[in-house]
């Protein structure tokens, strides 16, 4: 499956347009080929590698996670220690991963890519830069 359905739902989520991404979400899931989101993984980890400091300590991610996740009042979040291993991973500590299901991961990942953008609120030029790149990175693991 192309890329352009998970490129727009991650322009559409850093945008706060949840109507659109929601639309997109259903669009993948009909079109009975949702393929593997490379591109997500790819924005993730572009995305958490420009949020964090090369030298970003364990309780730096920590701190970073527990504050984005006390936004929501529910706990409808994905699990903090998975949160923050997937982030360290990115970070270069990848087996922190290993034995992560696929299903975590994704949803790790999605929400704090999310969180990073809003937070970064990239102008339209940003933000199509940025997919443009995650688009490249993700390509080379196809």
């Amino acid at each position: 499956m192309h890329e352009q359905p998970y490129s727009d739902l991650i322009r559409a989520m850093a945008r706060a347009d949840w109507d659109t991404a929601e639309a997109l979400c259903d669009e993948i899931r009909r079109s009975g080929n949702a393929g593997t989101p490379y591109v997500i993984g790819a924005a993730f980890a572009l995305a958490v590698n420009r949020c964090f400091a090369p030298d970003a300590t364990p309780t730096d991610v920590a701190a970073w996670v527990s504050t984005v996740r006390a936004r929501y009042q529910d706990g409808d979040t994905p699990p903090a220690l998975e949160t923050e291993g997937l982030i360290r991973a990115a970070l270069g500590e990848a087996e922190l991963v290993d034995t992560m299901r696929a299903e975590t991961v994704l949803d790790a990942e999605i929400f704090v890519l999310i969180h990073i953008l809003l937070d970064k609120n990239l102008t339209d030029a940003e933000l199509d830069e940025f997919l443009a790149e995650a688009e490249e990175v993700a390509a080379e693991y196809q």
